[in-house]
């Protein structure tokens, strides 16, 4: 059986059992999280800002198909997987509605749209 506790090292899970060196979503440090949001959202307090949770959505979904590559049983991080791809869509699907410049804009800058 495998338990997880929390350290207070950020958001790094770190499980008791077998997998004694595991570290979970060390790719998603909260200075990087800064660093989207103000790049995407205008600053770094705002993490509402539809473009900010597109860029983070995406690195998430980025990070997480490295992961699948290597992994490719790991069945429950698919379906993670392809409900951020579908958060995603609905997110962009707004952007478009509202401004289709910066739904431009942001799929460039992303490099999400071929």
């Amino acid at each position: 059986m495998l338990t997880f506790a929390v350290a207070k090292e950020g958001s790094i899970v770190i499980p008791f059992g077998n997998h004694k060196n595991f570290k979970m979503a060390e790719y998603l440090t909260s200075e990087k999280k800064k660093e989207i949001f103000a790049e995407f959202g205008g600053s770094e307090t705002n993490t509402g800002s539809t473009e900010a949770q597109v860029a983070l959505l995406t690195l998430r979904i980025n990070e997480l198909s490295k992961h699948l590559h290597k992994n490719n049983k790991d069945h429950s991080c698919r379906r993670a997987l392809l409900n951020m791809v579908g958060k995603r869509k609905r997110f962009l699907k707004y952007i478009a509605k509202k401004d289709i410049v910066k739904y431009r804009e942001l799929t460039a800058k992303l490099n999400i749209r071929k």
